[in-house]
């Protein structure tokens, strides 16, 4: 009985206290509740071998969203970003897009950076009327699929290939070529995009043989090259392979050209490939940001902030997250100044029309696809980073 008694009290006095806690809560609430916190996400590899270029993806965006939150602010809302590690992993990408999905202050994605990530993790973001906007993907069935949400910044593969192959071909001569491609969505369809026009041009392709991510030694497809003979090699993958690829390619005296697509374009490319990168092209989506005074600024602003030198899609992330907040905010204001639904924000973003970032413009057509999109064209005549710009190829 006196335990019954006991126990009685104690409740009583934690409900007691849950009311009084409750009741600060509320208080609390009330005094904030003058702003509503919009988040956005980014999904891109923070972990694993394209961790260089997702980290400077995000960061590129933080730092827009960054810039914005006072202009938010006076509009009523708070800003937020979310940044997910996808570990350039389908799975993981997918994962994470529920986890997003799940969480409905989440009004839009800035990501992906591996094709083969963003395909499947779409699907996600489609069922939950989440806006995608792609600072780099370029695998044609991003947006081929026709889907509501997803958008893309850059070029497609089937444009970038064939940008490739045209320079490959009529700029540096090359009438034998052996195609390596990495097995991933964007390694395959990049690769045989530029094999398809190499051929269209009158080359003769020697060899199209695969690797897998995240191997080491390349001996066996080294030793075919060899054999081969051929006037340039090109790879369709990532920097972490590419740069090995490369690096053990000199050392068994293969010195013809190496031309590979914006996957390639990063700082630790170099630093893996060491002075074997010379001789090497790249074809990219992004463009050169020292080449304007805006971009000269973006680039200052980043180390200062950050304390890192810019990457290829640094920029990119910037220019990405830029254009969604401009889509959030037209959505805002399209709905008396109150919280957007996610359907709303997604009709927003594929509406932008001649949106002008750091470096990038950008309209939409009805796959999402940006009419103003690029190529640009890189040498490696020494090595160090960022490459030397070529030329650039226009739609």
């Amino acid at each position: 009985m006196k335990l019954k008694k006991s126990l009685a009290l104690l409740l009583s006095g934690g409900l007691a206290v849950g009311i009084i806690l409750a009741g600060c809560g509320a208080k609390s609430g009330t005094e904030k509740n003058d702003s509503t916190v919009i988040k956005i996400a980014t999904q891109t590899p923070l972990s694993g071998g394209s961790a260089t270029i997702g980290e400077a993806i995000k960061l590129g965006a933080q730092l827009k969203l960054d810039e914005e939150k006072a202009k938010f602010k006076e509009l009523g809302f708070g800003l937020q970003l979310v940044p997910f590690d996808d570990q350039a992993d389908p799975k993981k990408g997918v994962a994470n897009a529920q986890l997003i999905g799940s969480d409905k202050s989440v009004l839009a994605v800035v990501g992906h950076f591996n094709s083969g990530v963003a395909i499947p993790s779409s699907e996600v973001y489609e069922k939950y009327a989440i806006p995608m906007v792609s600072p780099a993907n370029s695998a044609t069935d991003v947006t081929d699929r026709r889907l509501k949400t997803v958008n893309r910044i850059v070029a497609r593969d089937d444009f970038q290939g064939p940008a490739g192959a045209e320079y490959a071909v009529n700029t540096l001569k090359a009438k034998k070529i052996f195609v390596v491609q990495d097995k991933t969505a964007y390694g395959t369809g990049i690769a045989e995009a530029f094999k398809k026009a190499a051929e269209e041009k009158g080359a003769e392709i020697l060899g199209f043989e695969g690797i897998t991510v995240g191997e080491k030694d390349f001996n066996g497809v080294l030793n075919q090259i060899l054999s081969k003979k051929p006037d340039l090699v090109y790879f369709g993958g990532i920097y972490s392979e590419g740069g090995l690829l490369i690096k053990q390619a000199r050392e068994k005296g293969i010195d013809v050209p190496f031309m590979g697509g914006d996957g390639m374009d990063s700082s630790t490319l170099v630093e893996i490939a060491g002075d074997a990168i010379k001789n090497t092209y790249i074809t990219s989506l992004a463009g050169d940001s020292t080449k304007s005074e805006e971009g000269k600024k973006f680039i200052e602003k980043y180390k200062a902030t950050f304390n890192k030198n810019t990457e290829s899609y640094s920029v990119y992330g910037y220019d990405t997250m830029g254009l969604v907040l401009k889509a959030i905010e037209d959505a805002i204001k399209g709905n008396d100044n109150k919280l957007p639904t996610r359907e709303q924000v997604r009709d927003a973003v594929r509406g932008v029309k001649d949106y002008q970032g750091v470096l990038t413009k950008v309209s939409f057509d009805d796959k999402g696809d940006n009419d103003f999109a690029k190529v640009f064209i890189y040498s490696f005549p020494e090595a160090s980073y960022p490459a030397q710009f070529v030329d650039e190829v226009g739609k």
